[in-house]
Parts: structure tokens; sequence; C-alpha cells
């Protein structure tokens, strides 16, 4: 997993409420085993209507995503994550999330940012024409027009986020840890033997 300090640029300004893990991504897009090409997928939809925000030529490549309460509700299917990042989005800001879709993003690297709906309001006004800037180390969200607002973050997916680690990565890390441990337990029944030749 990358490492994500800091997530800085034009947001698309959606806004939109109780958009489910359908709209993100639809199931016809679910029969892949691959992250790749998810993004020409994500919010199907909504980008069959002509003018919509997602492509908007303003916005393109945007790696910020605000939208409204109740985000990413629906089915657990990992495959919104996906397809989220695979559009180039590294943080999504809301009043609240599906607290599935939150653990699915989180495991792919995407920052899932809680505001309150009047904080969300304000950042999509500035959206429409300025950057912001999403930093994990001193935990705010900002605008060039002095705009500060604070949230808060699960201190261990905070630092998974800063460090680039994800499970894997975390296992690695313990990596000695582990071969102290599996080499106790050959020790104590050596009559086992776990080793594949």
């Amino acid at each position: 997993m990358e490492a994500v300090t800091n997530v800085s640029g034009r947001a698309y300004p959606w806004g939109q409420k109780n958009v489910d893990t359908d709209v993100i991504i639809p199931a016809h897009w679910l029969k892949t085993i691959t992250r790749a090409g998810l993004g020409r997928g994500a919010f199907e939809t909504v980008r069959a209507v002509p003018g919509n925000v997602f492509d908007d030529p303003d916005y393109a490549g945007s790696p910020i995503l605000i939208a409204g309460d109740n985000f990413g509700c629906g089915s657990s299917r990992e495959h919104a994550a996906w397809a989220l990042g695979d559009l180039g989005i590294k943080a999504v800001i809301a009043p609240s999330f599906s607290d599935i879709f939150s653990g699915n993003a989180f495991k792919n690297g995407i920052v899932t940012v809680v505001l309150p709906q009047e904080a969300v309001d304000r950042l999509l006004e500035v959206a429409k024409t300025d950057p912001i800037t999403i930093d994990l180390e001193s935990m705010t969200v900002t605008t060039p027009f002095q705009d500060r607002f604070e949230f808060s973050l699960d201190p261990f997916r905070r630092e998974c986020l800063i460090h680039g680690l994800d499970e894997i990565g975390l296992t690695l890390e313990r990596g000695d840890a582990i071969a102290r441990y599996e080499g106790k337990i050959d020790a104590s029944r050596p009559w086992v033997s776990r080793r594949v030749a």
C-alpha cells in the first residue's frame, strides 16, 4: 500500500447522500479479478447523465471526492474502493460512511474523512474553484481561504496509512517475531515437522 500523509488538489464537489456501492461500481463490473480498469465503471449511472461532475474536465484526476451522508452504504463489495482508487481518488470527505465501506477504503489506502455537514457544505463551495488539502499528520482539512477543519481517525488506521502498511506489510514488519514464535513451536514439538521440502 502506498503511504499517505497528505492529499491535496481539486475535489469532486458531489455531495450526494446515501450513495450505495452499486452506484459507486455497478454489479456487472464485479466479474473482474483485477482492480485495473474499474475506474471506467465508477459512477457509471451518474456519468451517463450529460454534464455530470465526474466527466467535467475541470475536475479530471481530482484526488478527493466530497460526498454526502452515509456514503458507501449497501453491499460489502470491495470493488467500490478499487473503483475509486482506479479513478484516482485518494480521499473521500463526508458527514458519515458505511462501516464496511470505510474498512474497505482503509485497506485500499483511501482516507475517509468525517466532518460535520456545515464543514462539508463549505468544502463543496470551495471545491468548485480551488484545491483542498487533507493532512494526516495535523489531522486537518484546509483551504486557500484559511478554512481549517479538524477531524479524527482511528489511530491504528492513521499509522497504517501514514506508513503505507496493509495487512501484508504489517505481517512482514513482524517477521522476526513470527520466526521466533515458529522456532519455539518447532522446539517444543520436534515430532511435528511443518517444514516443506
